[in-house]
């Protein structure tokens, strides 16, 4: 009776507008983090922040991008703000020297701002304007690399199928503008990829398929080091699973499999590498994930933030552990995590589509 009643009241606040409290006292840390409210935007998913102005902006698959103010850095935003809207599918965001990046659909643009208040009569710097126009895992992911290029994240248009052109890759382009080059290929639907800090090489998620069961394939942690690798896809629909429709085929190439198998249909979205101090000397160096959370599973899985930890010699990866959880209780979620981000002050974002919030995890000794 107790649980129906735990079960009931998590329904309702799943089910409340997004004005209802959050009830982050059901997220799980250890012992010494601490997690709150930071903002609240309105189908918030990937996040870019620019200390230097401030401002933390959220992009959504809507048509939007906000805002998120605080001017004195104290972890109290002052301001949320629509800053661009009329876009299509506005997921993909990054920032550099004075431009906001945003990766749509089937484009790619920047906006000029030296702060906040050019946005609203600005127009777009079209940099590339023929991505794969595909609503089916349309929403982009943009990061720039150490290399100083804009990275963007590609989703193949299907569940299983041949990709044609830029589909179902990473490519990457300069920041002024001109055609993207393939940098990894063979990605089912990657919408989170991040560099370590120690190497700058490139590490990103993949969604593996639908349809192959509760247990199979693993979604993917992957490691890329240099351009040109094929991840598998569609021949393998994650890890070393086979496909249904290309198990007979022979493989094109050699692929590359991940570095770290997550489970099946949790929906591996935003990767962060720790870089700050506010966390224990052992994060740093880390990486923090982002799990959106299964639909396509009998027994639901997901909905929290993983931990990968790197050795720190070897600067590789070595295991996964759970480090908040808790938006999932039983078999309801009330929460889906989206996209993590670190503040300059060394404490970690957390944004969630479903209650169209984002979330601020710091620490302090205990």
């Amino acid at each position: 009776m107790v649980r129906l009643i735990i079960l009931f009241a998590i329904l309702i606040l799943a089910a409340a507008p997004t004005a209802a409290k959050e009830p982050l006292d059901l997220i799980r840390l250890s012992p010494g983090y601490t997690i709150e409210p930071y903002a609240r935007v309105p189908g918030a998913r990937s996040m870019a922040v620019v200390p230097s102005l401030g401002v933390v902006f959220v992009g959504t698959r809507g048509d939007s991008v906000y805002a998120v103010i605080d001017k004195n850095a104290d972890g109290h935003p002052e301001e949320v703000r629509k800053v661009l809207n009329g876009l299509k599918v506005a997921n993909g965001i990054d920032w550099r020297d004075g431009w906001l990046y945003v990766a749509e659909q089937h484009r790619v643009v920047r906006y000029a701002a030296s702060d906040l208040k050019p946005f609203a009569r600005s127009r777009p710097e079209v940099l590339f304007a023929d991505l794969p126009d595909d609503r089916w895992h349309g929403w982009r992911y943009a990061r720039f690399g150490p290399d100083g290029k804009l990275y963007i994240a590609i989703g193949s248009p299907c569940n299983i199928c041949q990709t044609e052109g830029l589909e179902g890759a990473i490519v990457r382009m300069n920041k002024d503008g001109g055609r993207p080059v393939i940098f990894a290929s063979g990605v089912r639907n990657s919408v989170g990829l991040d560099f370590q800090p120690a190497t700058g090489e490139l590490y990103f998620t993949d969604n593996g398929a639908d349809n192959m069961g509760d247990d199979s394939p693993p979604d993917e942690f992957n490691h890329a080091p240099q351009l040109g690798l094929w991840f598998g896809f569609p021949y393998f629909g994650g890890g070393h699973d086979r496909t249904p429709d290309f198990r007979g085929d022979p493989l094109p190439r050699t692929p590359v499999f991940p570095v770290i198998n997550f489970n099946a249909h949790v929906a591996s979205l935003g990767i962060s590498f720790y870089r700050g101090a506010m966390f224990p000397t052992d994060v740093r160096g880390d990486a923090f994930v982002a799990q959106h959370g299964s639909w396509n599973r009998s027994v639901p899985d997901g909905y929290r933030v993983v931990r990968i930890r790197f050795d720190p010699r070897t600067r590789k990866a070595v295991k996964k552990e759970i480090f908040a959880d808790g938006w999932l209780q039983g078999d309801q979620s009330w929460g889906r995590p989206v996209d993590v981000k670190e503040l300059a002050d060394g404490s970690l974002l957390v944004s969630d589509d479903r209650r169209g919030a984002i979330y601020r995890i710091t620490y302090n000794k205990p």
